[in-house]
């Protein structure tokens, strides 16, 4: 671990006894854990309102991270992972590893009134006691009935105790979740405050304002992101510009973390959705993560034959770009053009005026598991 110190951990090869038996791609599935919170903001006239609502989802996301220590594996180039839980839950995800250098997941999920699509991509820093990941890419929620979108990203994540002593987490740093759409203008303003030794304040502590167009602030946001966020109406202010003292109406729970399974300690601290996400499920894409076997033989306790399949999979994965490299050089050589990776279910697109790069989804692969035709699926397993 020592050689590694300042480098980025995205590109070094951990055997599996770091990790826990999900992929990234899974693991961001779990973001929709408490999506019930978007069924009730969709259902909301005001947009501060609503937004107020859209706080405390993102704020649940982190919910199982205070006693999550376990790795995510590192999806493979072309790596998908499908969750479909209409029937009782009300939403379906479908995920992609689009890139892998630097690496990073498409997602777009269907609720019954909203849609919700992210790109994950993450710096890491390790500076011996502590890793840090620090996300980059740009979450999003649109809501079917009033056209009403709200953008944001995610806070930066510290894990500590990485040599000695017993790991733990915290989130910290500022979230800005703006508007736009028909919610132009509105934004919360969120503060993930770091743990710390010297204070009496509750830990895990985020606090946050909802401003409307001219920026009042219209809702405070209070809670802790491992347990419950309350929300509440601003009626008042008896303070100053500089210094305010907001009256609030009566507090709201928007989110309160439900409790953890008996015995979850003994498989990875998982929730319920967690321990779900990897069930192997008939009918998905060669390329889902339930059928990767490094991860499924980690599962079933076959810790050395994990490892042999960790390294045969990534052996693979540099093969098939050591081919790709040499076709490119050649077609460069013969100036002809050379079509570089492209993800097979989401297109790269460049946004409006800038050359900022997203991945938009194509909206074909449930149409594709229907008919079970799975012809352009490249073999990475």
């Amino acid at each position: 671990m020592k050689n590694c110190i300042g480098k980025d951990l995205s590109k070094i090869p951990m055997p599996v006894n770091f990790s826990e038996p999900l992929s990234m791609l899974q693991r961001l599935t779990e973001d929709y854990e408490y999506a019930d919170i978007l069924d009730i903001a969709a259902k909301m006239g005001d947009p501060c309102e609503q937004l107020a609502y859209v706080a405390a989802f993102t704020i649940s996301a982190y919910s199982t991270t205070s006693d999550r220590t376990g790795k995510p594996f590192n999806p493979l180039l072309g790596e998908t992972y499908e969750c479909d839980r209409r029937d009782d839950l009300g939403w379906r995800a479908i995920n992609e590893q689009v890139s892998h250098h630097p690496p990073m997941v498409a997602q777009y999920c269907e609720g019954k009134q909203w849609n919700c699509w992210q790109e994950f991509t993450m710096s890491t820093k390790f500076r011996g006691k502590y890793l840090q990941v620090i996300p980059l890419g740009m979450a999003h929620v649109e809501f079917t009935n009033s056209g009403n979108r709200y953008s944001w990203r995610k806070v930066t994540t510290t894990v500590h105790n990485i040599i000695v002593g017993k790991l733990w987490v915290d989130q910290h740093g500022d979230m800005e979740i703006i508007g736009k759409g028909k919610a132009a203008g509105i934004k919360c303003h969120l503060k993930y405050i770091p743990y710390s030794y010297f204070t009496r304040d509750s830990q895990r502590r985020v606090k946050g304002v909802v401003m409307d167009k001219s920026g009042k602030v219209k809702w405070i946001v209070n809670g802790t992101w491992d347990q419950q966020v309350e929300i509440a109406k601003v009626t008042g202010n008896t303070g100053t510009p500089s210094n305010p003292i907001y009256e609030t109406g009566a507090s709201i729970v928007a989110w309160k973390r439900r409790p953890p399974p008996e015995d979850c300690e003994k498989f990875y601290n998982f929730t319920l959705l967690a321990a779900q996400l990897n069930e192997p499920e008939p009918g998905v894409a060669p390329t889902d993560s339930r059928l990767r076997p490094d991860q499924r033989l980690m599962e079933e306790g076959e810790w050395d034959k994990a490892n042999q399949e960790k390294l045969r999979l990534e052996e693979k994965q540099r093969a098939a770009r050591r081919q790709k490299e040499s076709e490119a050089e050649l077609a460069a050589a013969e100036g002809r053009p050379y079509d570089s990776y492209k993800p097979i279910w989401f297109e790269q697109t460049k946004e409006d005026n800038s050359d900022v790069v997203h991945h938009v989804y194509k909206g074909t692969y449930w149409n594709c598991k229907e008919k079970q035709d799975w012809s352009m699926c490249p073999d990475i397993f």
